[in-house]
């Protein structure tokens, strides 16, 4: 009877119990909260209930009221973690700073372990049973000077505990990989197609090619070609356990983490020009329209005629002249297949798709590790035209697997809870935007639309984004609200992602007759565990790119003083939030700065007004830096006074 009882209180939601369980997050002004899994909303805890808890420990909240706030009961479980930080003080009493501004605490540690004042060190937690006492922590590692920009992206691997090396099991596993190029098995041959790629100019890792032809009845046949790394990686093997343990490869700024190892990645499945290589390959039949009216799949053995980058591919379809110049039959072929993905992409956004896509800043760097600027990569024509493809093999999987009843690893990205939606369109109003009924997609996309290449199209983008659900891998559900697909999954990067991988093998499994099936167990924790890898991805990303721009801030307030263009994106009592789109970074210009009149915050307009000016949002500005905090990751700007202040003026 007890057991019982037991299962039918785990069946008990949040709600009906009036407790949640889940991992803490932390948010940077002090606040934690907790993602409720039913409703994919947060929970939040207040700074001043959150006892002992530390970022990612497992945690048990009562929640209050309507369910959007907690008080924290207990802690279940400490995060195993590893924490980098900064050695501030060494004598009596040794502190350290942690490099991640959601912890708002020092600790005190016994043992330098070595490390001098100013030193970068990893550490783990010791213990902490006393909210008004530091937390203790053991000094494991030292990395070195915190001034060094060379080490910064060795303390962020550290930070996030990413793998540093493959095991050697791996790696001998991957070095003796390429005999299997010598059985490739039964497969079509496609050596004398007209296949190619197209990558940036830094790539080393082809895993995907395209071809078009036309069919018997003048319907235009897209061949999307993925490097078959399933036929290399087995289930169960070193490279596939190490693989599924990464899930993902990481891009950081100078440095990439990857999946798999080079002797894979970067050889035997790189889809190189000029030499046979295993590949599964997607035919999809379009009509006129650019509708989809047949698909079939194959496993092939392709000879790419032509690597191509993105400005190559671009000088074909603007009519560049481009060095060296393509032959005819690879214009031919670049120009058909631009014209059906632009067809693609007016279908898609005709169909509510959402367009979110911004130009790729790239940080540059010098020989130190120091940031020099940053390089915005253009979204044009040249990468719509992969990226619609890309688009269409990943549906088409997913539609051939999933409406067989084959559950897959989806890409699951579910719309936005109404209430976000309401709020979003509340807070424009504010701003005086009006966007109409948001729940309706065609009217977000089009309000998506309008804003593209207005002052405004960061900011709002941004509010946007804020208001959306996180896409995810599913087992258990399917469908893309961003793109507008009711099937979705990924295919297309079976080098970079472990579900792509994972899709080739049932995609493979179900067109040989052997069913495609997987455990339903082993796919929901597969997919948990591709999301997890994600997200620490993601944050690993933005925390280097963050770094990066502190130090440049930081080196600009001591020796330049540059002037940037700044647009305001949140007017508050406090002051301005403004955002400087040249360097994709944010700071505050306090309200003290804006006159040397009395300045007010006019709620209801949600704007300031003071000394003749008006600013709200979307005004424009001159600014330079007046402080960086560097552990609170703050950045106070200040007007410059010899600029005439652009903000909006009430009429």
């Amino acid at each position: 009877m007890n057991k019982r009882k037991e299962k039918l209180r785990k069946r008990q939601s949040p709600r009906e119990t009036g407790t949640m369980t889940g991992k803490l997050h932390m948010a940077r002004n002090g606040a934690g909260f907790l993602v409720d899994p039913e409703t994919d909303k947060a929970v939040w805890i207040d700074e001043r209930s959150l006892g002992t808890a530390l970022p990612d420990d497992t945690v048990t909240v009562k929640l209050k009221g309507a369910g959007d706030e907690g008080v924290l009961l207990r802690i279940d479980e400490r995060a195993p973690r590893s924490i980098v930080g900064t050695v501030t003080s060494i004598g009596r009493f040794i502190r350290v700073q942690p490099l991640n501004p959601a912890y708002r605490q020092e600790f005190m540690v016994k043992d330098a372990g070595g490390a001098r004042e100013g030193d970068r060190v990893v550490m783990r937690l010791v213990r902490w049973d006393n909210r008004n006492i530091a937390p203790v922590g053991e000094i494991t590692d030292v990395i070195g000077p915190k001034d060094n920009p060379s080490l910064d992206t060795i303390s962020v691997m550290k930070q996030y505990d990413l793998p540093e090396a493959f095991p050697h099991g791996v790696i001998d596993a991957a070095e003796h990989v390429s005999a299997r190029l010598a059985e490739p098995g039964k497969r079509l041959d496609l050596r004398r197609k007209y296949i190619f790629t197209c990558d940036p100019e830094s790539a080393r890792d082809y895993d995907d090619a395209l071809s078009i032809e036309k069919d018997r009845d003048g319907n235009r046949v897209l061949g999307v070609h993925i490097a078959d790394v399933s036929h290399f990686v087995t289930p169960g093997s070193a490279l596939d356990k190490e693989a599924y343990r990464r899930s993902t490869s990481v891009y950081l700024v100078d440095k990439v983490v990857p999946m798999l190892p080079e002797q894979l990645s970067n050889g035997v499945c790189s889809l190189v020009p000029g030499q046979d290589r295993l590949a599964f390959s997607a035919f999809l039949t379009f009509d006129a329209k650019g509708n989809c009216v047949a698909r079939r799949f194959a496993k092939s053995v392709i000879r790419s005629k032509a690597r191509f980058t993105y400005e190559q591919v671009m000088a074909v379809i603007a009519g560049k002249a481009s060095s060296p110049k393509p032959p005819p039959n690879a214009r031919k072929t670049i120009l058909a297949v631009h014209e059906l993905a632009q067809q693609l992409r007016r279908n898609r956004f005709a169909a509510g798709a959402l367009d979110m896509d911004v130009p790729e800043a790239e940080i540059l760097l010098d020989g130190k590790g120091m940031m020099t600027g940053i390089e915005v990569r253009p979204y044009d024509e040249s990468h719509q035209l992969v990226e619609e493809c890309m688009v269409a093999a990943n549906e088409a999987v997913a539609k051939e697997l999933w409406s067989r009843g084959i559950k897959i690893l989806a890409r699951l990205h579910e719309p936005p809870d109404p209430e976000k939606l309401e709020e979003l369109r509340a807070n424009l109003l504010k701003m005086g935007i009006s966007c109409g009924d948001l729940s309706q997609q065609k009217n977000l996309a089009r309000f998506l639309k309008k804003i593209k290449g207005t002052p405004l199209e960061g900011t709002l983008s941004v509010m946007v984004l804020r208001s959306m659900k996180r896409a995810v891998y599913s087992a258990e559900q399917i469908g893309h609200f961003g793109l507008a697909k009711k099937f979705y999954a990924h295919f297309t990067s079976p080098i970079r992602r472990y579900p792509d991988l994972v899709l080739h093998r049932q995609l493979a499994s179900w067109i040989s007759g052997g069913g495609g099936r997987l455990d339903m167990g082993w796919l929901k924790h597969a997919a948990q565990n591709a999301t997890e890898r994600e997200q620490v991805a993601d944050d690993a990303e933005r925390a280097l790119d963050e770094i990066k721009k502190y130090r440049y801030l930081e080196e600009d307030l001591r020796t330049r003083g540059t002037v940037f263009d700044a647009v305001i994106g949140k007017c508050t009592r406090y002051g301005l939030f403004v955002d400087i789109p040249q360097l994709a970074i944010g700071g505050m210009v306090h309200i003290s700065k804006l006159a040397n009149d009395f300045v007010r915050f006019d709620e209801f307009h949600e704007t300031l007004v003071g000394g003749g000016k008006t600013w709200s949002v979307g005004g424009k500005l001159k600014v330079r830096v007046e402080k960086v905090d560097f552990d609170r990751r703050q950045i106070d700007f200040v007007p410059v006074a010899s600029i005439k202040n652009k903000g909006s003026r009430r009429k």
